[in-house]
Order: structure tokens, then C-alpha cells, then sequence
């Protein structure tokens, strides 16, 4: 069967008449018939021709591609001459197959070669030096055939540094002697005194919120769970599902319930340090901001304690190191 049986064949098995597929390809009735009845004289240029060809197959659905290979091969362009096959014959192979062996083997033996031959040579043994017959039957400090010339010298001492022992101090004596406290035990009483450090806020994601300078409360995703911050009269605040290191900043002065479904999974940090998770599913932000100004206000209390301390202790004892004088 040939390329225009087989486009009349897909034709009537379609069921389509030769207007309608002129009219769904833009393509003569007149060149439809002609590629049917094989029919090439009546075509247009060969460029065009192998457009009606794609086209006329697409419209039946036939394999576009497999139609135009078909059309070549059964017109081929006369404007092209055939060429010669390009490549190497057999018999020029098997002529210099003998010769392209051999070279190779002797490639192969080189190498070879080569390679025992750095081997051979580095298997040599050893020739003895000139150190290796001094006998071992000479005295400290002298070599046989070298008096006078080698020699040990005296023992240097050792470092200062090593010998001379760090200076010991009396625990409490200079308080005793001076009234003053040393600078070591001021820094032990202000430590001993002192609050402890809790974990400070480290962001690690996107903040969302107040600014920093303006929030108490900073809420942070110890993993990826849902936050809702709802006004008194009902209104979203903030809604958004939190990632792991995201964090929310409240801000102040704000009636606000913080509703999550699992409050161990927010960090609550309170003025920059961790104040432990949320409590409860619904909690109100100002409990949460009342800690956070009640730490606040203990934190600068013991500020000005322990400012106060330090410059009572700074202050000379009254009488310590006052001379006595005596008059007339």
C-alpha cells in the first residue's frame, strides 16, 4: 500500500469528506485528491507539499512524522545526487589490522618494561654510610678520630619561671589589715547576689510582631505549630503557622488571648530570657506581659542593691588608717 492509499483509507475509515478535511487543513481539494492518487506532478514546490502531507495527516490521525518519511521515500528529490557511502572499507581494515596488533603489543611491552625496571632498581641494596662504622666503644663526649672537636657542655639552668614558685596571698588579710574588701571577694559577693543567667532569646527564623524594642514577650516555635492571637472582641491579632525558630512578639498594652493546640511547643521569653514554655492552650498576654514587668522591676531592684553595696564597700573605714595625733 502506498502513502495515497493509505490517507484515502484513513479518510473513509474517518468517515470525513474531502471538504471538510480541506477545510480543517486550508489545503485544496484538488492537491487532497492528487496526494491520495500519488498524483505528485500536480503539486505545488516540494516544501510545500510535504506541509500538506503533515497536515493532511494530522487531520485523519495518522503518525505526522511516519507520513512525511513515507512521502520521501517514495519522491525522492531529484535536485539532490546521491553520494557515495563514507567510511573504511573491510578490506583497508583487515589490510592494516596486522600492523595496528603489533604496534599495540609493542606499546604494551615498553610498558612493561619500563615498570620492572624502576622496580629492579629500587630493590637495590642499600650501601653503608660512612655513620654506620663508628664503632660503639667510645667515651662520653669524644668521637674516635674527633678528640677535641665534639664535646658536651655544661647544663644549663633551669628557667626562672620554672624555679621561682607563685606569690601566695592570705585569704581575708588585706580585708583585715585595710577594712576594704579585695576586688575578688567584691566580684564573689556581687555574683553571689546576682540572679541566674536564664537561656537568652537567640532568634533563628522570621519575627513577627511589635519591634524589639517595644514587646516584653517574644513566643518562639520550638517546632512547627499553629499560633492565633485573638482580640477581646473576637478580632485576629495574628494567625499563622509557625516553622521551628519563628518567633512572635506581643505587643504591650494589648487585651489578647494566645490560642495554640500545643503549648509545649512555644519557648515564652520574657524581657530577652527564657521564662519556660506556655502553660495552657489559652493563655492571656497579660499574664504573660505582667511577668515580664514584674522581672523587670526585680531585676533593676537588685541592680540597685548591689550598686549600693559595692559603693558602701568602696568607702574607707572610718578610723582604719587615720593617724592619732596628739596635742602639745
Amino acid at each position: 500500500m502506498t502513502l495515497g492509499d493509505g490517507l484515502r483509507v484513513a479518510r473513509e475509515a474517518s468517515g470525513k469528506s474531502m471538504f471538510e478535511l480541506s477545510a480543517a487543513t486550508r489545503v485544496h481539494p484538488r492537491y487532497l485528491t492528487a496526494l491520495e492518487q500519488n498524483d505528485f506532478s500536480t503539486l505545488p514546490s516540494r516544501v510545500f507539499t510535504t506541509g500538506y502531507v503533515r497536515a493532511y495527516a494530522a487531520a485523519l490521525g495518522v503518525d505526522e512524522q511516519l507520513a512525511v518519511e513515507r512521502f520521501k521515500r517514495e519522491c525522492p528529490d531529484p535536485s539532490m545526487p546521491l553520494q557515495a557511502p563514507v567510511g573504511v572499507a573491510f578490506e583497508d581494515v583487515r589490510r592494516y589490522s596486522p600492523r595496528l596488533i603489533a604496534a599495540g603489543l609493542a606499546l604494551v611491552v615498553a610498558v612493561v618494561g619500563w615498570n620492572v625496571f624502576q622496580r629492579v632498581s629500587l630493590m637495590r641494596k642499600p650501601h653503608p654510610s660512612a655513620i654506620t662504622a663508628v664503632p660503639e666503644s667510645w667515651t662520653l663526649g669524644v668521637v674516635p678520630g674527633q678528640e677535641g672537636f665534639v664535646r658536651l657542655s655544661a647544663p644549663e639552668p633551669a628557667p626562672p619561671d620554672q624555679t621561682v614558685p607563685a606569690l601566695y596571698v592570705t585569704p581575708g588579710l588585706e580585708a583585715q589589715l585595710t577594712g576594704l574588701q579585695s576586688d575578688a571577694a567584691m566580684r564573689q559577693a556581687a555574683a553571689a547576689s546576682e540572679p541566674p543567667v536564664q537561656k537568652a532569646f537567640n532568634p533563628r527564623g522570621a519575627i513577627y510582631g511589635a519591634s524589639a524594642t517595644a514587646s516584653q514577650v517574644v513566643l518562639q516555635a520550638r517546632k512547627a505549630a499553629s499560633l492565633v492571637v485573638r482580640m477581646g472582641d473576637g478580632r485576629v491579632l495574628f494567625a499563622r503557622q509557625l516553622v521551628a525558630g519563628e518567633a512572635w512578639r506581643a505587643p504591650p498594652g494589648v487585651s489578647a488571648t494566645i490560642d495554640t493546640s500545643e503549648p509545649t511547643a512555644f519557648d515564652v521569653y520574657l524581657n530577652g530570657e527564657h521564662g519556660g514554655a506556655l502553660q495552657a492552650a489559652l493563655t492571656p498576654l497579660s499574664q504573660l506581659n505582667a511577668r515580664a514587668q514584674a522581672l523587670a522591676r526585680q531585676t533593676a531592684a537588685s541592680v540597685a542593691v548591689r550598686a549600693a553595696a559595692v559603693a558602701a564597700a568602696t568607702e574607707p573605714a572610718s578610723g582604719a588608717l587615720e593617724p592619732t595625733v596628739t596635742p602639745g
